[in-house]
Parts: structure tokens; sequence; C-alpha cells
């Protein structure tokens, strides 16, 4: 069976490798182009790039895949890429957080398969991940289905669940999910050619949009429960990092835990190596464990406190 993969970050990779290892021949990867990174800048090739190179698998990395694209450029590359995919022979191709969306010319070669990080339909869109855990969801999944022009509304062909602890972060839980994504493409597509899977339309209800994670939400609002602000410091770990501010200063919040006190929203309650950390919230406190300033490293709370005294002080 015959695999062209489309996919760009590392929750991609490991179903490409996953792919890679099961036997499944992939003439082609499709990813975004190389992104500058770092503090140089410097152009950097994603996760499945790296993969894909590394095994002698060809890679394509077009701007766009939409021929009618307005931008003569990306028009360009777009019909270069179509018309790779029609010569070149596949069975399915398989497409995990690849970032760009598959116009119907693409979706009308071959069928295509989708690894979707969540329980299909409650969260479609870019981050659903993230906004599981910032919504409290007490658990997701992986959700196999077939694509279409719609946003992440096509039929579903296998589910698997998995339970969302009170310590998962994004990152935790992006690396369960992956992992779990990996192996369920394998399980799909062998099914798939023996047409052992059903298709099922998903239901109308309990819809919801997981947008892309911006920036400008990590700055956290102390207004707020202490509930609210710990899935939201849960949920932007790694990325963007959420941040209060502290006499101007944005400090990272990399980890909190509940506990049981009241004040001020926003005021430090202590910070001392006997009670840690802990802040006021709209209701309720939080207790920070890990902590980082601009230009720092992560520290535990105790630690960070020796050079960042927050004894008597406010987020604001």
């Amino acid at each position: 069976m015959k695999v062209i993969f489309a996919g760009t970050p590392e929750f991609a990779a490991v179903a490409l490798q996953s792919l890679h290892e099961a036997g499944f021949e992939i003439p082609l990867v499709l990813t975004q182009p190389d992104r500058p990174a770092g503090r140089g800048m410097q152009l950097q090739p994603s996760a499945v790039k790296q993969y894909a190179v590394s095994k002698g698998i060809e890679v394509l990395q077009p701007l766009s895949l939409r021929m009618d694209s307005k931008d003569p450029r990306r028009a360009e590359e777009a019909k270069a890429a179509h018309q790779r995919l029609l010569s070149t022979p596949y069975d399915v191709m398989v497409v995990a957080a690849y970032g760009l969306i598959l116009p119907r010319s693409t979706l009308d070669i071959k069928p295509c398969l989708n690894i979707h990080g969540s329980l299909l339909p409650r969260w479609r869109g870019a981050a659903p991940i993230h906004r599981a855990i910032e919504a409290g969801d007490t658990e997701t999944g992986i959700t196999i289905m077939e694509m279409e022009e719609g946003l992440d509304t096509g039929p579903m062909l296998l589910i698997e669940r998995v339970a969302i602890e009170d310590s998962d972060t994004t990152g935790s839980l992006h690396d369960k999910l992956a992992a779990l994504g990996g192996k369920m493409i394998v399980e799909a597509l062998n099914k798939y050619r023996h047409n052992q899977l059903e298709a099922v339309v998903q239901p109308e209800q309990g819809v919801n949009y997981a947008a892309k994670i911006s920036k400008e939400e990590a700055a956290l609002d102390f207004t707020q429960s202490a509930v609210e602000i710990g899935r939201k410091i849960r949920a932007f770990n790694p990325f963007p990092g959420a941040h209060g501010t502290v006499n101007d200063v944005h400090i990272k919040l990399w980890g909190a835990e509940l506990v049981d006190a009241s004040g001020p929203a926003g005021k430090v309650l202590s910070a001392d190596a006997q009670h840690g950390i802990v802040v006021a919230c709209g209701s309720g406190a939080l207790r920070l464990t890990q902590l980082q300033k601009p230009g720092g490293k992560r520290l535990p709370a105790a630690e960070f406190i020796k050079g960042f005294p927050l004894e008597g002080l406010r987020f604001s």
C-alpha cells in the first residue's frame, strides 16, 4: 500500500515514523517550507522533513496547494505540486497537522485520511489539545477521519479516548496523543485496505472551534478563578507560556496547583520557602511551582524567589 504523507510538526513526524516502520511504502512527503527559528532565526526544516530526509524519502514543500491562489508564486507552486501528486502512484494520503488546507483538487485525486487530536466533533480546528485542557475537559483522544472540504467535518473511521489528568500540560498530552495517533493510523490503514472500516457521520451537536493559540492569550487575568487560571497555565505549556506581570516585568508561569486561600486578586499572599509562592485569584488561590523571568531559566519557586523576591507584590 503506497501512502503519501502530509504533515509538519513533531505530532505528525511520530505518525510518519510509525507508518515507515510498519512497512508502508511512502513515495512522497508534503510538509511546510522551512521557517526561521532560534535566536539566529536560521531556516529550520520541519520535524516531518527531518525524518523524511533521514530515511531518504522525497520531500515537497509548496507554499500552497490552491491553484486558484491570487498570489502568482503560490499558484505556480500549487500547480507543480498538483502535477507531482498526479504523477505519483499512491493509494491514500495521510494528513496530520499539515497546516495547509487541502483543496477539492487534491482531495479528488485519492482518498485522504486525517489524524485529528481530539474526539470529534468536540474540538475542530488548529489547537484541539490546548483548548481541551483550557476548557477543563476530562478526556480527549484521536479521531481518524476521512477528509472533505469542511474544517474537520469528515466522517469518522476510528476513535480512541485518553483521560486528561490534572497534571497534564499541552506538552505531556501532545506526546500521549502523538504516540496514539501513530499506532491508530497503522491500524486504520490495515483495516482500510481490507474494507474493515465503517465511516460514521459526525453528529451536529457538540461542535466547538479550537482556534489557533495567540501570544496575547498568554497574559493571565488574576481576577479569574484559580481553576480557570490553572487550566490556562497548563494549556499554554510549552507554548506560548502563560505569564503574569509584576512591576511591569512579565513572569512566565509554567506550573501551579490549587490551594485553599483567598485575598485581593493578584496579591502575592506568601513567597517563602515554607509556604511557597501563593497568589490570590478572583476566587481561590494558586501556589506557583515553576516560574521564569525574562532572559532566565525555568526555576522551581524556591529558587526563583532567591533572585526575584515577590513577597507583598501583586500580579496586575
